[in-house]
Order: C-alpha cells, then structure tokens, then sequence
C-alpha cells in the first residue's frame, strides 16, 4: 500500500509576509483586536509571540494604531478622522459586549445555586409530601369547623357544665394544633417562593400545590 501524503500546509511567511498579512487583516476588519485574537483569527499562521513584535513595530512606524484596553493592548488600522467616532462607538459595542458577557457569567453561577439549593429543598420535603400535607390540613379544618358552626348555630341540646368544659379543651387543643399546622403550611411556601423569582410561575406552583385561598 502507497503511503499517504502528509496534509498540505501553508507555506511559512517570513516576517515581511507576517506583517503585511497583519497589516491586510486589521485593515480589513477595521476594529481594535488584541494580540491573541489576531493571532487565533488568522489560524496561527502568525504565531502569537511573533504577532506581538510585528505588531508593536508597525505600531512605532505609525501603520497601525494601538491603545490599552484593560491588561491588554489592541490594534487597529490607522483611521482618518471621519472615521474616529466610528472607532469610538466599536471600542464602546467592545465594552458593552465584555460587560454583558460578565453579567451572564454571573447570572449563571446564581442560576446553578439556585437550583441546588431547590434540589435540596426538594430532598427534605418532595412536593408531593407537601400536597398532601395541605390536603389533610384541609379535612382536619373541615372536621374542626362542623361541630363549631353547629355549638354557635345552637342546633344541639343543652349540655352540661363539663360536657362544655371538656369540648371547649378540646375546641382549643384542635384550634393550637391547626394554628400550628397553619404557621408550618405558611413556612413552606415561604421557603419555596423564595427560589421562585417569576411571579407568574409562583402562583402556577401554588395554584398545583392546592395552596390558593388556603394562606
């Protein structure tokens, strides 16, 4: 079997190629670009250390121009001075670009915290546990409320003193338990609206959970 012919590769430039290569390049993207992105643009046919030199002399031989942005230098070509408010808007769509892109970076690291903080929230107490501890709070409250309205409605015969006595202490144990069970139910929710920015998507969780008119 034939042996197969090594890929094609460019042809090394030498450094008159290099610059003039640079020179073609940022004149013709007319926009500030630092070493690295040059270098990595042009597929490292000009490598980033020669990029540098190339690029600081045709910077002191007044081809190209230069100025700092952050830790770094860019480059760009010469312009003529209609063309400067058009550079400065590019250097300004440049900074808005890094900008946004650091907002992003941020807003992805809280979105990743938010949610394994809602994975652990929903590993101590499933949703589904939390329905049906609405639903049962609901039938006690129901249970509760029957001989209630019918003890204020006076639909029952007279009762003795400590018939009285004791559904009272029952009336009130029952009450402190639902209180209770009330406060934990409204602790809740509280816990899990906070991980739930968009309002409409909270009143959609706790329209699912059963919660509405219930706190």
């Amino acid at each position: 079997m034939a042996p197969t012919k090594p890929a094609s590769q460019d042809p090394k430039l030498t450094p008159t190629q290099s610059a003039d290569l640079l020179l073609a390049y940022l004149r013709k993207q007319n926009r500030p670009y630092s070493t690295t992105d040059i270098s990595a643009n042009l597929k490292n046919r000009v490598t980033k250390a020669a990029a540098a030199k190339l690029l600081k002399d045709l910077h002191e031989r007044g081809e190209l121009e230069a100025r700092a942005s952050g830790k770094q230098i860019v480059y760009h070509a010469v312009q003529d001075e209609a063309d400067e408010s058009s550079l400065e808007a590019l250097q300004a769509m440049d900074a808005e670009t890094a900008r946004l892109k650091d907002a992003t970076a941020a807003l992805k690291v809280a979105e990743k915290e938010l949610r394994a903080q809602l994975r652990e929230c929903a590993e101590v107490t499933p949703v589904s546990e939390l329905k049906g501890a609405v639903a049962a709070l609901e039938s006690e409250k129901e249970a509760l409320g029957e001989p209630l309205a019918k003890l204020r409605a006076g639909n029952v015969k007279p009762v003795s003193a400590e018939e009285r006595a004791r559904v009272n202490a029952e009336l009130a144990k029952w009450q402190k338990a639902a209180g209770a069970r009330r406060s934990i139910r409204a602790e809740m929710w509280r816990t899990i609206e906070e991980f739930i920015a968009d309002k409409e998507r909270a009143a959609e969780t706790k329209e699912r959970l059963g919660l509405e008119g219930v706190m």
